[in-house]
Formats: C-alpha cells, sequence, structure tokens
C-alpha cells in the first residue's frame, strides 16, 4: 500500500494494451488513479501533449512526474514502491 497517496493521472486510450497493463498495475499496488482517454477526450490529449511533448500512451503522471510508456522500474520509483 502506498503511503500518502499520490497524485496519478494516466492517459490511455481503450485499444491500447500496456495502457491495460500499467492500470492493472496501478491497482495491484493499491495506488489509485484518474484515467484519461485522450481517444475520446480532445482536452485530454493535449494536456498529455503539453506535459509530455509526446503523443504515446500510456503516459502516467505521478505528482508531476512524467513516465511514457509502460515502464515499472520508473513507476515504482515514483511511486517509492518496492
Amino acid at each position: 500500500m502506498v503511503e500518502n497517496q499520490p497524485t496519478v493521472i494516466i492517459y490511455t486510450t481503450p485499444t491500447c494494451p500496456y495502457c491495460t497493463m500499467a492500470k492493472m498495475f496501478l491497482k495491484e499496488h493499491g495506488v489509485s488513479f484518474v484515467e484519461k482517454n485522450v481517444a475520446q477526450d480532445r482536452a485530454a490529449a493535449n494536456e498529455m501533449i503539453e506535459k509530455s511533448g509526446q503523443m504515446g500512451v500510456p503516459t502516467i503522471d505521478i505528482n508531476g512526474e512524467i513516465i511514457v510508456g509502460f515502464d515499472r522500474d520508473a513507476i515504482k520509483k515514483a511511486l517509492n514502491l518496492q
């Protein structure tokens, strides 16, 4: 379980398998998150591009730290998971 719950936003598309894996990974570690579907939400897509400079998903914002792609090690580090 994560202490002092971080603010986590995950930008996804419905057809992205790595988005699904990233969401499962967060759930397995008890991390709550806000999901933004960039395929349907233009404002979210623009927000993601502004934050990351990229259009790839998943893009994960953990307390302002941007991780593009499903990078377990980077996510663990950003969340202080063992």
